[in-house]
């Protein structure tokens, strides 16, 4: 028996085969802060689109210092808005591609129940031994963290007790293993269903340190790929800000 085939059938199977044919992979530099919400929204991507994204987290600065010395990367998710400008200013960037992704909130914390007050008193109360921040020279929200504690005019009196990160991963990491007594992260590595999930924290408030606007920018390498360029309109869709939004993120106005 021969089975026939219609052209409408053909048709509709080509529309089917035709958005895989054209499934493209980009490289993703994303600073460590945004490491949940990116890879949820990474996944989200991919079946939306077909496109993949391969990450790669780590401290915003050190980032630049790879891009600008050749490393493959598509697309710069940084933990500021100043090195994606950078960036296009020295041509490694696509001009104006850039924009913000998400506002970051600092949190300091402590993987120990009822040890940060709400109101972040222990900062000048003191009875801790080390105190945990990203380093200032490398990662936004360790520059934020030391503005805090200046604003506080407690810095002197905390320096000496300082454990630093490279990034914010590994500052949360200090913390979680009881290196520091607490330390100053990401809300989104702490936060869950709209709550600090383990330990206590204090939700630093915004009028002591400027805004961490998070800025994405299109690199040069990717600028004639399609997957880079669909990964950077889906940062900006209803389905990716609400996942931002989860992690406790501001959004962009």
């Amino acid at each position: 028996m021969i089975l026939k085939i219609t052209k409408p059938l053909v048709l509709l199977s080509l529309l089917f085969i035709a958005p895989l044919t054209h499934a493209a992979t980009t490289l993703v530099a994303v600073a460590s802060n945004f490491t949940k919400p990116m890879t949820e929204i990474a996944a989200e991507f991919e079946k939306a689109t077909g496109h993949s994204a391969k990450l790669s987290f780590g401290s915003s600065g050190k980032f630049v210092s790879q891009i600008e010395n050749g490393a493959p990367f598509e697309i710069f998710l940084s933990a500021d808005d100043k090195k994606s400008v950078k960036l296009e200013q020295a041509g490694f960037a696509v001009p104006n591609s850039h924009f913000t992704y998400a506002l970051g909130k600092l949190v300091l914390w402590s993987n120990t129940a009822n040890y940060v007050d709400t109101q972040g008193e222990i900062l000048s109360k003191g009875g801790f031994k080390h105190i945990a921040l990203a380093d200032p020279k490398l990662a936004p929200y360790g520059e934020a963290a030391l503005e805090v504690l200046k604003n506080m005019k407690v810095l002197n009196n905390v320096q000496p007790l300082f454990v630093l990160g490279e990034n914010i991963s590994q500052t949360h990491q200090f913390v979680s293993t009881g290196n520091a007594e607490l330390g100053f992260v990401a809300l989104s590595q702490v936060i869950e269903n709209e709550k600090i999930a383990t330990g206590s924290g204090w939700i630093v408030p915004q009028n002591l340190y400027a805004p961490i606007k998070q800025d994405a920018v299109l690199l040069t390498l990717g600028a004639e790929n399609p997957a880079a360029k669909a990964l950077l309109d889906y940062l900006k869709s209803a389905p990716a800000l609400a996942i931002i939004q989860k992690y406790g993120y501001g959004l962009p106005h």
